[in-house]
């Protein structure tokens, strides 16, 4: 359980706001390639993000190609009630090393996120793509804080109804980022989502409890989440 290991700040979280219809026809990403990549073109405008998500496809530029879609064979998720916590995580966060905020810091976390040495794909025209979907209500994203108030750590996303597709994440302080992701399921269980997608599987989030699905079983499972009326 997720509860009670943070105090979460929900204050500047804003309700989404409609958008219009999406320009582009996205193809049926069971037609994907061995990479994953479903389709190239299009823009980074908020109807186009949205339509990705709900369809199963997120945003992944490469070198010098924005508009680069992938919905991949192999999925990793966290579904509701399934985050692992260690116990040294777990005690940390009772002892109040961190507290944690959303909505408050996106474009910062967003850069925070992007500044990677080994050269990252949140490009300009990505950030500014999602800043626009932020404003209108529909991308979010953790921060957390240390005992000096100072921004720690965080991750982003976005939501569309009881789905929550989490892009990336970061830490300025050890644990940081496990206590945003921490955060997060806090708050999506308590709103009522029911899936965290995390895109591809790393070792780090095997650990706290991501689980790879196949392709299909994971459009079956958006395909029920996305219709539920909640709302981070």
């Amino acid at each position: 359980m997720t509860e009670g290991l943070l105090n979460i700040d929900s204050s500047a979280v804003r309700k989404p706001r409609p958008v219009g219809l999406c320009q582009w026809a996205f193809p049926d990403p069971r037609g994907a390639n061995a990479l994953g990549l479903v389709a190239r073109g299009g823009d980074f405008e908020p109807e186009t993000l949205l339509e990705a998500y709900r369809n199963g496809i997120f945003p992944w530029p490469h070198e010098d190609e924005d508009f680069l879609w992938f919905s991949p064979a192999r999925r990793a998720v966290i579904p509701a009630g399934g985050l692992h916590i260690s116990r040294r995580l777990r005690r940390s966060l009772r002892k109040g090393v961190f507290t944690a905020s959303l909505d408050r810091r996106f474009a910062e976390v967003m850069a925070a996120c992007a500044d990677r040495e080994e050269g990252t794909w949140i490009t300009p025209e990505y950030q500014r793509g999602f800043r626009k979907l932020h404003e209108l209500g529909w991308a979010h994203s953790v921060e957390t804080w240390n005992a000096e108030g100072k921004l720690a750590g965080g991750l982003y996303g976005v939501a569309v109804g009881g789905l929550f597709a989490a892009e990336s994440m970061f830490y300025r302080v050890d644990d940081a980022s496990k206590a945003a992701l921490v955060a997060l399921m806090a708050h999506l269980e308590a709103r009522g989502f029911l899936l965290v997608d995390v895109q591809l599987p790393t070792p780090h989030l095997e650990r706290m409890g991501a689980i790879t699905i196949s392709r299909g079983e994971y459009l079956a499972s958006i395909g029920r989440a996305v219709r539920l009326d909640v709302r981070f």
